[in-house]
């Protein structure tokens, strides 16, 4: 794939200062970038939010089906914190200052039944590269069945889509395990994208992890250990629902919400803006200066700095926003930002609606 080009001549000393005033912050503050043991402990209990029940059921087998399913519920939670805070830190480079801490954790993706090769893929390369632009940020595009920027193909049903957008994104983790692995693995190997691995090696690798998967989540309760075929089933999908759903809640809100730009590059792929402008016209942060928030949900509700900086941990994020939101309101450049999670949810909703509408 041949790649956009941003214009790095534009707004050239708002780059300098803001990357200045971040590495002064670290060396003031005698800080890494990396995580620290705030992180590594969250970790711990993250992790242990999604193994704990598991074990449980597997040394217990209750036969309660809502023992089973409360058990599942938290494996449910115990996958958004893995997701959020410590998956997504270890794919970026950033949970720890060692290559090898981070690749170990980024597997943590395999764990909750995902793939984190997909994920770098789609997340670090396409999405952090190109955000919000059209055809190219899959999280934005190529959605059918929703509409979430405005050169995507229309249809009826997007009239509707602020209504069953909500249900449709519980769905989403569910699709990773059925089809959705397979078909961005397809589609990353038509398109070269498999950054310098060989295919049969990556999909080795994906299809060995899936049926480790499956073999944990289903062959093991049911047909080991006994446990009700239909607990596990309901389960499973009571797990799935919860993650998906939250999931796509928090990462929806950095982009498809009022404010976020969509620029398009022109006929010969160069974009108006230097890559970090771009970013601060593309991303919202939420719930800014909500210590519960952040830790909740990875520090994800810091959106601008993550993208300004994804090579920085989450942790230090709470302190790098003022020093962006100052940086660019000195050079004029946009810091969109709502005050609260369920004023963000507000406005994606209102997003989709417009989006929804007829061109």
């Amino acid at each position: 794939m041949k790649a956009l080009k941003f214009d790095k001549s534009q707004q050239l000393e708002f780059v300098r200062q803001l990357r200045a005033r971040v590495q002064d912050y670290f060396a003031e503050q005698e800080k890494r970038p990396s995580g620290n043991r705030q992180l590594y402990l969250k970790a711990v209990l993250m992790l242990a939010l999604y193994v704990l029940p598991l074990l449980a059921l597997f040394i217990f087998q209750p036969s309660h089906y809502v023992l089973i399913l409360g058990l599942y519920f938290l494996m449910g939670l115990g996958m958004v914190g893995i997701g959020v805070s410590v998956m997504h830190d270890a794919v970026h480079a950033s949970f720890s200052s060692k290559s090898w801490v981070n690749r170990l954790f980024a597997h943590s993706m395999e764990l909750v039944g995902g793939s984190s090769f997909n994920w770098q893929v789609q997340h670090n390369v396409l999405h952090h590269s190109y955000t919000n632009i059209s055809g190219w940020d899959e999280d934005i595009s190529h959605k059918a069945i929703l509409r979430l920027e405005p050169e995507e193909p229309w249809r009826a049903m997007h009239r509707y889509q602020h209504i069953y957008a909500l249900p449709i994104y519980s769905l989403l983790t569910l699709s990773w395990i059925i089809w959705g692995d397979y078909q961005s693995l397809y589609r990353y190997t038509k398109k070269n994208l498999l950054l310098g691995k060989k295919p049969l090696a990556v999909w080795a690798k994906l299809i060995a992890f899936k049926l480790a998967y499956l073999f944990v989540q289903f062959i093991l309760p049911i047909f080991i250990l006994g446990i009700p075929a239909l607990a596990v089933i309901l389960g499973f999908l009571l797990m799935h629902l919860v993650a998906g759903f939250l999931l796509s809640s928090i990462f929806q809100l950095a982009h498809v919400v009022e404010g976020p730009d969509y620029p398009q590059a022109d006929e010969n792929g160069r974009l108006a803006k230097s890559w970090m402008a771009h970013q601060l016209a593309t991303t919202a942060n939420f719930s800014r200066g909500k210590a519960w928030i952040s830790w909740c949900i990875g520090g994800l509700n810091y959106q601008i700095e993550h993208h300004l900086f994804p090579h920085i941990s989450h942790v230090h994020y709470p302190k790098l926003a003022p020093i962006v939101q100052q940086t660019a309101a000195e050079f004029g450049l946009p810091y969109h930002e709502h005050p609260s999670f369920f004023k963000a949810l507000q406005s994606h909703l209102r997003c989709l609606k417009s989006l929804g509408n007829q061109p």
